[in-house]
């Protein structure tokens, strides 16, 4: 099989893992120490450039760890919720709820506001029940809700969070990196995000920047060793060093990642590119008949639902089939609200590769025999 430009035999029109350069890769070639001092430095590295790209560098630290996005999530969850604490998750996808899943089993008291897959969070409900419930300590949202690709009003949530004087913790794993995140806008205590989404690096580190002030008084918080992220900072401060194995060649890609990162224009960068594949994408399939799940002034430019076409010659998986023997991986659906599938249009992507996956949409739905693309109607 040949391969692209990235090395790869196929693009991942996914929301991470995804496609990565050909230089990221190859910044994997090497063996590190982690002990070294090159090693301590890079590491040292990452974690000034990620407080940088959220104007965070005098309020917050970043504290990497070991593993996908969700275990920077319940270990910053573990670590700055304390025991007696109340935590008020707004969700409306899978991943808010995960969050609300976490805290349950690590023993935190939990509420929740529920929106469906399709609606923004309430932040009606949340200034309401925040003047209405004083024990709640915390409130946990999700910036961009990859079950669907809805972009949450997170700079309202955080306006009222602080109004009220509580926590907030924003999981921005589908977010940072391409939405701006100001630290002198968006008050914040946590933010969490991992290697291999916006970014573009590969998976198996997750951090938390968090707010020092706050983070000095977690001692004791954490329900697991390998998940304390107060012993982890206390690690680096002291010596640079990670307490346990670190990933070392997914840093070493991370660190390639963020010099291109910067080198596209940072945040706005990356952001008009995603945005530029976000609008091919759906002006594209539109015009074969696909309806998609958002409006378009709550879309992220991250991953987009597709309702599933009505059509009984639709099969979802001889679709995926096809497209990925034509080099373009895509990804099923996950709501309860639809049928329906999701196509991602962020990792190093850009016209050529949407035009060409419209292509490869428009050569299966010919192959299916497909011709109706819209939704089912209720009778």
């Amino acid at each position: 099989m040949t391969t692209n430009e990235t090395g790869n035999t196929n693009y991942l029109l996914t929301p991470g893992p995804l496609t990565t350069s050909l230089s990221i890769k190859q910044a994997m070639l090497r063996d590190w120490g982690s002990r070294d001092a090159d090693f301590i430095a890079l590491t040292a590295r990452i974690r000034e450039r990620l407080l940088a790209v959220a104007n965070a560098s005098d309020s917050h630290v970043c504290v990497p760890v070991q593993g996908s996005g969700t275990f920077a999530v319940e270990a910053a969850l573990g670590t700055v919720v304390p025991w007696d604490g109340k935590v008020l998750v707004l969700i409306n996808g899978a991943y808010g709820q995960r969050m609300a899943r976490i805290l349950g089993i690590v023993g935190r008291e939990v509420v929740t506001i529920e929106n469906a897959e399709n609606e923004v969070s309430d932040t009606a409900a949340l200034d309401a029940m925040l003047a209405r419930d004083t024990a709640i300590s915390h409130v946990a949202a999700v910036h961009c809700e990859t079950t669907s690709g809805i972009l949450n009003p997170i700079q309202e949530i955080a306006d009222i969070v602080a109004r009220h004087g509580r926590s907030l913790l924003i999981d921005s794993m589908s977010a940072f990196g391409a939405i701006d995140v100001d630290a002198s806008k968006v008050r914040f205590d946590v933010l969490m995000a991992s290697s291999n989404k916006c970014f573009e690096g590969v998976p198996g580190m997750g951090f938390a920047l968090i707010r020092r002030s706050v983070l000095e008084g977690c001692e004791g918080n954490a329900h697991s060793l390998s998940l304390d992220l107060y012993d982890q900072w206390q690690a680096l401060e002291k010596n640079g060093q990670w307490r346990f194995t670190p990933p070392t060649h997914v840093l070493a890609a991370f660190d390639r990642a963020l010099s291109e990162h910067a080198d596209e224009g940072g945040v706005a960068g990356r952001h008009a590119r995603y945005a530029g594949n976000c609008g091919i994408l759906v002006d594209g399939m539109r015009a074969m008949g696909f309806e998609t799940l958002l409006p378009d002034d709550v879309q992220a430019p991250i991953i987009i639902t597709f309702h599933t076409p009505s059509d009984p010659k639709f099969d979802f998986q001889v679709f995926y089939d096809s497209l990925s023997d034509r080099g373009f991986v895509i990804y099923p659906g996950k709501l309860t609200v639809a049928d329906s599938f999701r196509m991602g249009c962020i990792g190093r992507l850009g016209e050529d590769q949407m035009h060409a996956a419209l292509d490869a949409v428009r050569a299966t739905l010919s192959e299916m025999g497909v011709t109706q693309c819209g939704r089912a109607r209720a009778a």
